[in-house]
């Protein structure tokens, strides 16, 4: 998730094992402790873009990693809180923030590698949004009456509070599946995987897709509060299937990329309907009933020594916040 809302979860983890005369620091420890796990997103090697895709949420969101991670926080924070803590005091707090990390992320759609370096998959729930602002603002509320005044019940009404909400996604989710699941089965469709994930900020627009016949479709379900669902269909593509379309190139660092990436986006690959040689993540669009992918790697069959150039597509233009807000208001 965002950092702030990282660094809330943290500080309200560290809260809820600190007494109530070390409510601020045990926060304040917490929070840096798992917004600290994020550093990873700065590691880069410029010749592989591909690289810092894969290092993102793996080893530093590992749950073996957590003591080495709140370690390296607490010998960090020590110089700001020896005043305040005593080392072992930093430390058990930092392990609280820090073991927040990997799972929060764990809830959300892109994907964590919680048990690197024995297995590299990438866990995704798939209960909320990368970016919840009704999350984010309710946890600021709570952890802030904690520290303002010193008071443990705001702690648990901040956990109860994310709870809540990874409850209410898990119910949505449930829902927004099986409405995906009988749409396909309307069509006719025998489906062969599917995934289905939040879109921004919101627990009720979700961007189902699937793949029948090694075709990729691309749905918008949205999940009433209660009752009501509503279907927005969107469209489909014939999905790319590396070890066939490039099957001439194997062996090569192009083909290897390629492998990499179709691992990436677990195999939910397409062409980017207006980039041909762009090979894109299907799962991720500005719109849930499109295929325009998000982000994607481009493919040059001249150059099949050189690693591919991972490159972004966003288009936040007000036709696409309109539909968007459409499918949110229902209309």
């Amino acid at each position: 998730m965002d950092p702030l809302t990282h660094g809330l979860v943290g500080a309200t983890a560290a809260q809820s094992g600190a007494d109530k005369d070390k409510l601020r620091p045990a926060a304040f420890t917490g929070a840096l402790s798992a917004m600290m796990a994020d550093l990873d997103y700065y590691i880069h090697i410029p010749s592989d873009p591909l690289f810092n895709i894969e290092i993102h949420r793996q080893f530093s969101h590992s749950l073996i990693f957590i003591p080495v991670g709140a370690l390296i926080a607490s010998v960090l924070l020590w110089f700001f809180l020896k005043k305040y803590l005593s080392f072992k005091e930093l430390y058990f707090y930092s392990i609280l923030g820090y073991a927040t990390a990997g799972l929060l992320d764990a809830f959300t759609s892109y994907g964590t590698q919680l048990l690197w370096p024995f297995l590299d998959t990438r866990f995704a729930w798939n209960l909320v949004s990368v970016v919840d602002p009704i999350i984010t603002i309710g946890l600021i509320l709570f952890v802030g009456f904690a520290l303002l005044k010193k008071q443990k019940m705001y702690v648990w009404f901040a956990g109860g509070w994310l709870a809540l909400f990874l409850l209410f996604g898990w119910i949505q989710h449930q829902r927004a599946t099986s409405a995906a699941e009988s749409l396909a089965e309307s069509r006719g469709h025998s489906i062969e995987e599917i995934v289905v994930k939040p879109t921004i900020a919101n627990q009720r627009v979700w961007r189902a897709n699937y793949i029948a016949e090694n075709i990729i479709y691309t749905d918008a379900v949205r999940t009433g509060l209660i009752s009501g669902i509503n279907i927005y269909e969107g469209e489909s593509a014939p999905r790319i299937i590396i070890e066939e379309d490039f099957s001439q190139f194997e062996g090569t660092v192009m083909y290897e990329d390629l492998m990499r990436f179709k691992h990436l986006s677990d195999n939910f690959l397409i062409r980017h309907p207006d980039y041909p040689d762009v090979i894109g993540d299907a799962r991720y669009s500005m719109l849930p009933t499109k295929l325009t992918p998000l982000w994607g790697v481009k493919t040059d069959t001249t150059q099949t020594d050189t690693h591919l150039p991972f490159l972004y597509f966003r288009d936040a233009s007000e036709e696409v916040r309109e539909s968007f807000m459409d499918m949110l208001l229902g209309k």
